[in-house]
């Protein structure tokens, strides 16, 4: 189906229905006003039961952070799971070395590399003193285009819950025209640890991630999308990033 607004419209009330179904009107679906309006009202209000990852950002390798966030979001107890996508999975970015602030801090997963450390998704509070210490991940650069990049999805032994399959291979698009760093990396986050907990990412898995100016226009067959609006155009919603359909693992 081709990414026009209706599709990328379905999809955005498909995602607030799946995390937050109260706040969907029981007849008829909201229109672009009405989503807008929700989402202001749970940035304003996140409730006494939102949680919030976050990312302690030393350097950026976007097809190694789709590794990272995919092992990051298999290794949760389905009740913070659960949590964390009704706060619409939540994450906060800031910039930092995770290697100099061990011993200080603790992180629930820390890249090989050192290059992110990430706190699980948690109420606020409990990661104030770390975001008091450090500034939010900014940058003015445009999201990075790199040629296709591959990674295989580790297993995560803290998981036990659900059923296994065989591994798949998916393609990752983001799209980067007029896209800052920081926002591209909102927006490939959400995708890939929305999809590991819709269960369409599982360890074994092989996820290709490709930069592309655009998707609009993709024919291409899509299981997960990240929409959001458009900032050229805000009026109208964006697909920013987006997950294939399987296809047989090479």
């Amino acid at each position: 189906m081709p990414l026009t607004q209706r599709r990328l419209h379905a999809e955005a009330v498909r995602r607030l229905r799946e995390a937050r179904p109260e706040l969907v009107r029981p007849a008829g679906e909201p229109d672009l006003a009405a989503l807008l309006a929700v989402r202001e009202a749970v940035a304003a209000e996140p409730g006494a039961d939102a949680v919030q990852a976050v990312a302690v950002v030393h350097h950026l390798d976007p097809v190694a952070w789709v590794r990272e966030a995919a092992v990051l979001a298999l290794g949760l107890p389905p009740g913070t799971a659960a949590a964390w996508r009704r706060s619409f999975t939540r994450t906060v970015y800031l910039a930092g070395n995770p290697r100099n602030l061990l011993g200080r801090y603790s992180f629930d997963h820390l890249a090989e590399d050192g290059s992110v450390g990430w706190c699980a998704p948690a109420p606020a509070g409990s990661t104030a003193g770390l975001r008091r210490l450090l500034k939010l991940f900014t940058s003015t650069a445009p999201f990075p285009v790199r040629p296709p990049g591959t990674v295989t999805v580790p297993s995560v032994p803290a998981r036990h819950d659900g059923p296994t399959r065989a591994p798949v291979h998916r393609d990752v698009y983001v799209a980067v025209s007029g896209v800052p760093l920081p926002l591209g990396l909102v927006h490939l986050n959400h995708l890939v640890v929305e999809a590991v907990l819709d269960g369409l990412v599982t360890p074994g898995d092989r996820l290709t991630l490709r930069s592309v100016p655009s998707l609009a226009g993709a024919d291409i067959p899509f299981a997960a999308l990240r929409v959001d609006v458009d900032r050229a155009h805000p009026h109208q919603l964006r697909a920013y990033a987006a997950l294939t359909e399987e296809t047989p693992h090479e």
